[in-house]
């Protein structure tokens, strides 16, 4: 069961968010509130996993109070507007839901909310989704070859396919079985299909990875 509040300063706004959550059997709406100060302070102390965030309200835009929620809180913008889309991607938003949307819009993206939780929360069945803008790839365990990571971003390198994910390395090593192990600091490999090793590389399909002098007794450890 997902817990969620909504924030929007429109009243007949929240009337229909109210709706829409009262027929999703998944999702329990504990709250809803036109301040988003009051909001905020609810969030400090009753944790849920979801907001409905309006983006144009008067104190504080829902752009800027995505900002100051709890990391692992997800986000579900809710507006009129659509020129925020691009900016409620670089802030990790599950959806953009562009009003006046119906129920099964607001499933659909109840449902995206669901996933998202259920990969970061649950046991791990030999895949995970990754998420790349608003969609969700499977990602086969056993054919993802590396995972390589540029400042706030993950690529993760498949035999044919590439998917940027927003994401820390550090979280997507949570993610993965034991057999995946750094190779370096921004590098974790799967050690099954490692081909060759070398004193500062192994070769993973036909691809070269990078191996560091920290990593490179542990990576032997393993393989051996």
């Amino acid at each position: 069961m997902l817990t969620a509040i909504a924030i929007d300063d429109e009243p007949m706004a929240l009337e229909v968010v109210k709706s829409h959550a009262s027929k999703v059997p998944f999702l329990e709406l504990k709250s809803v509130f036109t301040d988003a100060i009051k909001a905020l302070d609810y969030i400090r102390e009753n944790p849920v996993n979801l907001i409905f965030l309006d983006i144009k309200m008067p104190d504080i835009s829902g752009i800027e109070l995505a900002t100051l929620i709890p990391k692992e809180t997800m986000v579900i913008f809710t507006t009129a507007y659509s020129e925020h889309a691009v900016k409620s991607f670089e802030l990790d938003a599950i959806d953009y839901l562009l009003k006046p949307f119906n129920l099964s819009r607001f499933l659909k993206s109840c449902q995206k909310a669901q996933e998202w939780h259920d990969l970061k929360n649950g046991p791990s069945h030999g895949f995970l989704f990754v998420k790349t803008g608003y969609e969700q790839i499977k990602v086969n365990f056993e054919d993802l070859l590396f995972c390589e990571a540029t400042g706030n971003y993950v690529t993760f390198h498949l035999p044919n396919q590439k998917i940027l994910s927003r994401m820390t390395l550090g979280e997507v090593e949570s993610l993965l079985p034991t057999g995946f192990l750094k190779t370096q600091r921004s590098f974790v490999v799967n050690t099954l299909l490692i081909q060759k090793i070398e004193r500062h590389q192994v070769t993973i399909s036909g691809k070269t990875v990078p191996v560091s002098n920290t990593y490179y007794d542990a990576l032997l450890e393993k393989l051996n």
